[in-house]
């Protein structure tokens, strides 16, 4: 298997993940603020990130980009804040389904900041994936020119810089270097308003908020993983993968069933996505 191929099957894992914590937070959402819950999953990341930090201190914290980390993180913040945001205010599916502007920012971001080449094959695979994207969503649907739609589609461009950034940032920096540099600062930002928006769990509270926070954790390492293995504009493709999982949880936990437009859309974006593997897994080198 090529690189890329590799980083596809760590990028599915990933947003497998990533969904689950999405209908995690819908519910959280109803009892705590959006800062709340993004300043326990950034904790549960430092955490994670402290033993492999500690082996090398201070050495493991130096890094040849400050200014790259920079974008990556204010990206970060504006991905995981509206990440949030969005499943509070839409249903999951149409949260998740604009969400995926954030492949074609990512794509053009890859492009111009990267010089990652992006042949016809693979732009018609994100065209094609799109597509499906909006036979799912119809012009005209509700929701779609919702002002609200706006929240999801900073958020998708906010991840765009935070991939776009970590691609580059992977091949010198390690894992935990990336995570306790986001991990600080956006727990940072979303932790000084807690101040007069805390909310105290109960027991359930808390072991829901610390399970999302750890399962959101591993879905950040595996996602680094993949980044680093995998082109940007290659794994980009694979948050199409992610509607599925969206749709599936809609159904099981919300009551949400998928009509004939979901399931022609979820049909198409599985097919761009199976395309660009296969093309992928063909290939040698990475």
């Amino acid at each position: 298997m090529t690189n890329n191929s590799r980083a596809i099957l760590w990028a599915l894992a990933a947003t497998a993940l990533f969904a689950i914590v999405a209908a995690m937070a819908k519910f959280a959402v109803r009892d705590y603020h959006v800062l709340q819950i993004l300043f326990f999953r950034q904790v549960a990341v430092f955490l994670s990130s402290l033993p492999a930090i500690s082996r090398g201190f201070p050495d493991s914290l130096r890094t040849r980009h400050p200014l790259l980390h920079g974008v990556r993180l204010v990206g970060a913040f504006t991905a995981l804040s509206c990440g949030i945001w969005a499943v509070a205010v839409l249903p999951l599916t149409t949260a998740t389904t604009l969400g995926f502007a954030q492949v074609f920012f990512t794509a053009l971001l890859a492009l111009w900041f990267l010089n990652e080449p992006i042949g016809r094959h693979r732009l018609t695979a994100i065209a094609v994936g799109f597509f499906g994207v909006v036979i799912v969503m119809r012009p005209g649907a509700t929701g779609l020119f919702d002002l609200h739609a706006l929240i999801p589609l900073l958020g998708a461009f906010g991840a765009a810089m935070a991939v776009t950034s970590v691609r580059r940032l992977s091949q010198t920096d390690s894992t935990a270097t990336l995570l306790v540099y986001q991990s600080l600062f956006v727990g940072l930002l979303a932790g000084i308003p807690l101040l007069w928006l805390w909310v105290t769990p109960d027991v359930f509270g808390f072991l829901f908020l610390a399970a999302m926070g750890m399962l959101a954790t591993l879905g950040q390492w595996i996602g680094v993983k993949a980044l680093r293995l995998g082109e940007a504009s290659v794994i980009g493709n694979i948050e199409y993968t992610k509607l599925i999982h969206a749709a599936l949880l809609g159904f099981v936990i919300f009551g949400e069933i998928p009509d004939a437009y979901t399931l022609l859309g979820a049909a198409i974006i599985i097919g761009a996505a199976l395309y660009i593997f296969q093309r992928e897994t063909r290939q040698r080198g990475g």
